[in-house]
């Protein structure tokens, strides 16, 4: 062999005429003509200078020297499978996993995944709800819609929605029975309930520690929606997303928003997951869509 070996198809040729006893039948499961099989056994026998079958009326026969290649043809066989099989699954469309808090996927932001989904029918969506912070970089999820005081990782792709803010609310029920505080000042006599999960900020905890007693602190849960439905309920003031309660009106938000609780709205993109297709229409779809969502007022009721 006087260059380098390059015919690799030639080699899925050879097995299936080793296979099959006859370029006929080879032609047949090839989907090829037969003509052209029996060139391409001729072609490769003289580029590898050895014979590789014996020919009479009944068919091919392999000779020795094909026996000996075949094993090495049959890995080769192996390895082109393995490898289509790894581009395919890195080039087909899989399911986007989205990881944010329940309340992020609202219905208003419902209807931009729906409107994406119109777009592109191939696209599915796997929804990952949880206030965990799910780690993008180990492939946990591909997306995170988060809020966060702390910069990101700067290895993930990076997309500022908006800018949280809080404030202190209370229900309609507990203004009527105790009134509500019109300031941080105004805090004494009042019922709290909290937020506090291990592995979750807690930043909600923490500003009420720093500004009311400790036994004014009468619940505290590990769900923030069991939390959110405690202040609706009555049982206490709360700290709340401005904009996930502002079209709520069994809620009254106490005083201005705490400007120290404020933080940034992100989305935040895995860079392995940004390197789909799929991934990155999407992104570039849903980011400024989404983002609108915090910048327009509630709909009408």
């Amino acid at each position: 062999m006087k260059s380098e070996f390059r015919n690799w198809s030639g080699i899925r040729i050879f097995l299936a005429v080793v296979r099959a006893g006859s370029t006929l039948a080879a032609a047949r499961q090839l989907g090829m003509a037969q003509p052209t099989v029996a060139r391409r056994i001729e072609a490769l026998e003289h580029e590898l200078g050895v014979t590789l079958f014996e020919r009479d009326t009944r068919g091919f026969h392999p000779t020795e020297m094909a026996r000996a290649l075949l094993p090495k043809a049959e890995e080769i066989e192996t390895a082109t499978t393995r490898f289509a099989q790894t581009i395919e699954a890195l080039t087909s469309t899989r399911p986007i996993r989205i990881t944010a808090y329940t309340g992020n996927f609202s219905p208003r932001v419902a209807t931009i995944f729906s409107e994406f989904s119109v777009l592109r029918p191939d696209v599915s969506f796997e929804f990952l709800p949880s206030v965990e912070v799910l780690d993008l970089a180990a492939g946990e999820a591909d997306i995170a819609l988060r809020l966060t005081r702390n910069l990101p990782d700067p290895e993930l792709i990076c997309r500022k929605i908006s800018t949280a803010r809080y404030a202190l609310y209370g229900s309609r029920t507990y203004a009527e029975k105790h009134g509500l505080p019109v300031s941080t000042e105004d805090l004494v006599n009042h019922a709290f309930v909290s937020f506090l999960r291990e592995g979750v900020p807690s930043a909600f905890h923490d500003w009420l520690i720093r500004h009311v007693e400790p036994d004014q602190i009468r619940q505290t849960y590990s769900e923030i929606d069991l939390m959110h439905a405690a202040i609706r309920s009555g049982h206490g003031l709360g700290i709340m997303n401005v904009k996930l309660v502002e079209s709520d009106d069994t809620l009254i938000q106490c005083f201005a928003p705490l400007e120290e609780m404020n933080s940034e709205h992100m989305m935040l993109i895995a860079p392995e997951a940004y390197r789909r297709p799929e991934v990155k229409a999407f992104t570039k779809f849903f980011a400024p869509r989404y983002a609108a969502v915090f910048r327009s007022p509630p709909p009408m009721k």
